[in-house]
């Protein structure tokens, strides 16, 4: 009798002491495509963001004190597999949120999160009218949209040739991924359209969009003043070989951030040559967060992928999104408890509060890297700030200028957006009491 309690106290003992592990443990789950067309611009991206929740463990011993924990699963880039990963682990205890690096993953999870009271963060992608956030409660499109950098890209073109009053009698043609995210810019661009007079011709590609030459030939035969290439993966680099078979001058294509990395053109080099393509972030090794994840994981033989890679567009991208993922989790844990595991609604809270000013960024080791990030309960994106970088035939060259979208332009069509969204979805807007709770 001694014995069995003894053993049933040591049992108790070990159930607690577990539970209790757990419950000191942040779970980030992360939905990833290391396979399939799209692995060459989503591994450096997955490396990015695991390498990142690394450092913290080993520099900072996580989060005041709480350990973060994570799980890769693999989507391949698919939708269904998305919604697959997504079902598996948002039960998982202790998790944060969900970046599901796609616009179509996040589509067919905006619906589902409200219920599940977990976050979508989709840093540079996902729906553009989810910058409301009276209308779209968990969705965070930080940092911009793609009706932000269809903005920011006309607003750079009308600066080359003179004001955007030059634009009028001109010709753009988008070539587009045709899936939701090559198709969410057209409103935005359709509207600048309209206000400046050029002609907007809409290219579609099948994806992967490793077949563009009757896509090419159509470019050929319109000659349009400007190329914008809304691609990922494959397409990207496609899209260049086919303008310098056809002739088409580089230098008057325009890429969105996803087709500014270095898969999308280092396969074609010179042959690149003059291309533009958004820049939300900075690449290299020499900011202080990629030193660190030098030091304390790759120096230790842990890192996610080649060393070599560290530092790159899309690295360093993977990077920001989890150090913005963490941030969240700090500002919940000052709001409701130094130390605590923060559940799904409370990182919700902290992705609506987020205040990262150049102060806070410089010591977070981002210095250079991005610019300064303020969200609210309004305000789900927090910032639109882009430049313009361009390949000079080996490296990527970053212009000096930043970018704003046009929030006159924006705005009133985001409103809009939502709305009809809400109408859509029978949804409503969020009360005003709701951002105070």
């Amino acid at each position: 009798m001694k014995i069995r309690n003894i053993a049933a106290a040591a049992l108790i003992a070990a159930v607690g002491s577990t539970a209790f592990a757990q419950a000191k443990e942040q779970f980030f789950p992360l939905l990833s495509y290391r396979t399939g067309a799209y692995a060459p611009n989503g591994t450096p991206w997955a490396n990015g963001k695991q390498d990142y929740l690394k450092m913290i463990n080993a520099r900072d011993g996580g989060i005041n004190g709480v350990k973060l924990t994570y799980e890769e699963c693999e989507t391949g880039y698919a939708t269904d597999r998305g919604v697959e990963c997504y079902e598996r682990l948002k039960s998982h205890p202790g998790v944060a949120l969900f970046d599901p690096q796609s616009t179509g993953i996040t589509f067919a999870l905006t619906e589902k999160a409200p219920k599940d009271k977990v976050a979508l963060m989709t840093l540079g992608y996902g729906l553009s009218v989810s910058q409301d956030g009276m209308a779209f409660k968990w969705n965070f499109p930080l940092m911009g949209s793609y009706w932000t950098g269809a903005d920011i890209l006309i607003q750079d073109i009308g600066k080359r040739l003179g004001g955007l009053d030059k634009l009028k009698g001109k010709k753009i043609t988008l070539v587009y991924h045709d899936s939701p995210f090559g198709k969410e810019p057209i409103p935005l661009l359709q509207e600048r359209a309209k206000m400046h007079g050029f002609e907007l011709q809409l290219l579609p590609v099948t994806a992967p969009g490793v077949e563009q030459k009757a896509t090419w030939l159509q470019v050929r035969q319109s000659r349009p003043d400007f190329v914008l290439l809304w691609g990922w993966g494959v397409m990207n680099s496609t899209a260049l070989k086919e303008a310098q078979a056809t002739g088409y001058p580089r230098d008057k294509m325009y890429g969105v951030w996803w087709a500014g990395a270095e898969p999308d053109v280092k396969d074609v080099g010179e042959g690149a040559k003059g291309y533009h393509a958004l820049a939300l972030n900075t690449s290299g090794q020499s900011p202080k967060v990629i030193q660190d994840i030098l030091k304390y994981v790759y120096a230790k033989g842990q890192g996610a992928g080649p060393k070599e890679d560290v530092g790159s567009v899309l690295y360093t991208r993977g990077v920001i999104i989890q150090m913005l993922s963490q941030e969240a989790v700090r500002q919940a844990q000052e709001r409701f408890g130094k130390g605590k595991v923060m559940t799904g609604e409370q990182v919700r809270w902290g992705l609506e509060n987020l205040n990262l000013d150049q102060k806070k960024l410089d010591a977070l080791g981002f210095a250079g890297v991005m610019r300064p990030i303020s969200t609210s309960c309004q305000d789900h994106m927090g910032s639109t700030w882009a430049r313009i970088e361009t390949w000079d035939g080996a490296k990527w060259q970053l212009g000096a200028d930043w970018y704003q979208a046009d929030e006159q332009i924006l705005k009133p069509m985001v409103k809009a957006g939502a709305d009809k969204y809400l109408a859509d979805k029978k949804g409503e807007r969020r009360a005003p009491a709701d951002c105070q709770s």
